[in-house]
């Protein structure tokens, strides 16, 4: 769509409306004067109420779906239209792949692919890594969209008879990636009945004098929420991501149009990131958390409790929920940061938005049914997608939402393949082996060392965190390498309960090194506003950070435990 010469000149920035030959309207601010970012973005008449059309032409763009105000829409598209007839216009990119990572992406693998596969690896299983790595590669430097990428990816381990088309594409039936898809139709109601914008100025009327405030607000509400709602797909999409988007939107800040970093760059990468740090806080925060927990029984013979998990997670975990969105603000800040005036212009917009709408109603309805159902559906025997599939019937039943608005949700669809496609070949390298011959070297390396069992622990769990570049699901890393590392850790002299709990902790915080690693990951990198560059070398700054604080302020809260 993006290669569209239309869509891919119209501009959907918040600016003056200007024509060739003609002089630019002077702003009414005088010269000189200073003007709140904010202010100048919640005096507009920006109430997705107000939006009188169905949203599928502006929605079937890249950019942030029906989220510029009427008034200052048409003009610009007006103008950029009128570019793109003009004959000095740029030409449009080309449709096809890019061929330099292309060729880098599939260099990697047929590389990879000739290279002897090591003793104990069967060739099945090389195969497939190196189709896994050249498809990594490709995600990365994206020499087409990423959905198209890991399309490529399923039809190379078909073609060559790694996987059978069914093994390919089984993650398709798999809860995690239709849930993220539902996040997304769930988002689209809540910004098209402006739910999202009375929210989003709700909170601005509250924590808006500055940024930080609005971020901390929201990474204390997740945390308070995510002992109760076991899933961080359903919590990162279902409830998170439209309010974000609701809030980058009131301060002006949408994708491609470049007004990322005013607020929403930052605000996604740090509710991303947090969220991980709260899944790893309470046994019921993460639906992994319980696997960890069966399996710690298990290996050891010691159950690990819901109140053993929150006390001993629970020191570490404040701790970086409060640094972790400060050094962000401080690495990579937002251009919007302060203004005093904005929640006294946040009320004023919520009076002028009036009573509730019977489609905001109906929405709010919906969303408190279905994050009702993700609380209580394990009593109901109800699990987190198939709540959210009975709101979505919900929305579409009552028009809120329409299937055809569904369908233009491309990044929905998008992410579904190339999720659903990195879950089918990390679930078959452990599947094939490749997975347990690498715990086995791991355990056998570590072990024959001769370190203390404070220094081999903290190896362990160096090689166990970074490992998770290969893994789309914390479950599946969990069930692979969890008990073996488990094991060798207590055989090398750690205390066993203690062992286990850092390894549980570790399962959730290792989600944040990726776009793919936790359920929470798809959902705020697939909103736009950061780069895949970005995002993975911020995620790998974070995991350090962690790591610190995880393993300094954890270890000695630990050791007031008595559990070393």
């Amino acid at each position: 769509m993006a290669s569209l010469a239309f869509t891919s000149t119209v501009s959907l920035r918040f600016r003056p409306f200007s024509c060739a030959g003609k002089p630019r309207i002077a702003s009414a601010t005088p010269r000189g004067a200073t003007r709140s970012p904010l202010k100048s973005c919640l005096t507009s008449n920006d109430s997705i109420s107000n939006y009188p059309f169905s949203g599928d032409e502006i929605l079937s763009t890249t950019r942030n779906p029906a989220l510029c105000p009427v008034s200052k829409r048409v003009p610009s598209v007006i103008a950029s239209a009128s570019a793109a007839a003009s004959p000095s216009a740029p030409a449009a990119p080309s449709p096809g792949a890019a061929l330099k990572p292309l060729i880098a992406s599939i260099a990697t693998g047929v590389i990879l692919w000739f290279v002897p596969a090591p003793s104990g690896v069967s060739r099945n299983a090389w195969q497939l890594l190196s189709i896994f790595l050249a498809t990594i590669i490709g995600i990365i430097t994206q020499p087409l969209p990423l959905g198209a990428v890991a399309l490529l990816g399923l039809g190379a381990s078909v073609l060559t008879k790694t996987l059978t088309f069914a093994a390919a594409f089984s993650a398709f039936g798999d809860p995690i990636p239709w849930l993220i898809a539902l996040a997304f139709f769930f988002a689209r109601g809540f910004i098209k009945t402006g739910l999202g914008n009375r929210i989003a100025y709700q909170f601005v009327s509250l924590f808006g004098n500055s940024s930080l405030g609005l971020g901390y607000s929201l990474v204390f509400s997740e945390a308070l929420l995510a002992p109760a709602i076991p899933s961080v797909s359903a919590r990162a999409g279902g409830i998170f991501l439209p309010l974000v988007k609701s809030l980058c939107v009131a301060c002006g800040s949408n994708t491609g149009d470049g007004t990322e970093d005013r607020l929403g760059s930052w605000l996604m990468l740090t509710c991303f990131q947090t969220s991980v740090i709260s899944s790893s806080m309470f046994l019921t925060a993460m639906a992994a958390n319980p696997l960890a927990a069966n399996l710690t029984s298990t290996t050891i013979n010691m159950p690990i409790g819901w109140m053993d998990w929150a006390k001993a997670a629970i020191v570490p975990g404040i701790v970086s929920l409060i640094i972790v969105p400060l050094l962000l603000y401080i690495i990579y800040p937002p251009t919007v940061k302060s203004s005093p005036d904005a929640p006294k212009l946040a009320r004023e917009k919520l009076q002028k938005m009036g009573p509730m709408s019977k489609n905001e109603i109906i929405m709010a309805g919906t969303l408190i049914l279905t994050v009702g159902l993700w609380i209580f559906g394990s009593a109901l025997n109800v699990d987190a997608v198939t709540a959210a599939i009975l709101g979505l019937a919900v929305l579409l039943i009552t028009g809120v939402v329409t299937w055809k608005e569904c369908l233009a949700e491309s990044v929905a669809w998008d992410t579904l393949t190339w999720f659903a496609a990195l879950i089918a070949m990390a679930g078959y390298l452990n599947k094939y082996g490749l997975i347990s011959w690498f715990s086995q070297t791991v355990v056998k390396f570590v072990g024959g060392l001769g370190l203390s069992w404070q220094l081999s622990f903290g190896i362990l769990v160096l090689l166990y965190f970074y490992s998770h570049y290969f893994f789309a699901s914390g479950a599946a890393h969990i069930g692979a390498m969890f008990t073996a590392f488990l094991s060798v850790a207590t055989a090398l002299g750690t205390p066993p309960y203690l062992g286990a709990l850092v390894l549980s902790f570790m399962s959730n915080l290792m989600g944040g090194i990726t776009h793919y690693g936790i359920g929470s990951a798809p959902v705020f990198y697939g909103a736009g506003y950061v780069s895949l560059a970005k995002w993975w070398g911020y995620g790998f700054l974070i995991s350090i950070v962690n790591l610190a604080i995880w393993l300094g302020v954890g270890g000695a809260w630990w050791k007031v435990l008595g559990l070393w």
